[in-house]
């Protein structure tokens, strides 16, 4: 098992929604996802938007309805193998809270900005040199891309880095904050599997789905 924490300011919006959506997409791996806000409200749901923005990603209505906001900790950050903030405001509250944790924490937006040139070779090579421990792999990762910081080539706008907040604002203002999310979402998945994955594993998972087509 691994764990991933995302974090935004209420947690009733955008990190309830990428906590709902890496969860599904990841439980199959093992992960625990978790989510909390840096002015967290005390046990508040989800706003009607950002639930229907999860069921359309493939969340159930259980999880979404469930889904209760907490106040970010510095013990909710000394566990999680990869910790994803939705801004730069995020992840320097959780430099803050845990500066130990930096190597381990992007906004999504960066995250899949440094992974967008890394193969999966290069994270299972990374994942595989820290063990067989899934927690290892995914942190040894993390640290991959966190390498890169300083390397790649920063946005044009800083804000690029940033999912916008949408609460309190139009539909098309929770699309547009989901689309900003989803790619980043994509990233995360995609590395976190490369790390998770054995290279052997994930080269016979094409040829194993082949042979069931064929029978």
């Amino acid at each position: 098992m691994f764990e991933i924490i995302t974090v935004c300011t209420g947690n009733i919006c955008r990190s309830p929604l990428a906590e709902l959506v890496l969860r599904a997409r990841l439980r199959e791996l093992g992960a625990e996802v978790t989510s909390a806000g840096t002015r967290g409200l005390d046990s508040v749901g989800m706003t009607p938007e950002a639930q229907d923005l999860a069921l359309a990603r493939g969340v159930s209505n259980d999880e979404a309805q469930a889904h209760r906001s907490r106040y970010l900790t510095e013990q909710h950050l000394h566990s999680p193998d990869l910790i994803i903030a939705l801004t730069r405001e995020h992840r320097r509250a959780i430099a803050e809270l845990a500066p130990a944790r930096l190597r381990s924490t992007f906004t999504a937006r960066e995250f899949a900005r440094l992974a967008a040139d890394v193969s999966d070779d290069e994270i299972a090579a990374a994942a595989d040199a820290a063990g067989t421990d899934p927690k290892d792999r995914v942190r040894a990762a993390a640290a991959l891309l966190a390498g890169r910081r300083g390397l790649v080539l920063p946005p044009a706008d800083a804000a690029d880095d940033d999912v916008i907040d949408p609460y309190g604002r139009s539909w098309n203002t929770y699309r547009l904050s989901a689309s900003q999310l989803d790619p980043a979402i994509d990233e995360i998945v995609r590395v976190v599997r490369a790390a998770v994955i054995p290279r052997a594993a994930a080269a016979a998972a094409p040829e194993s789905a082949d042979a069931a087509v064929a029978d």
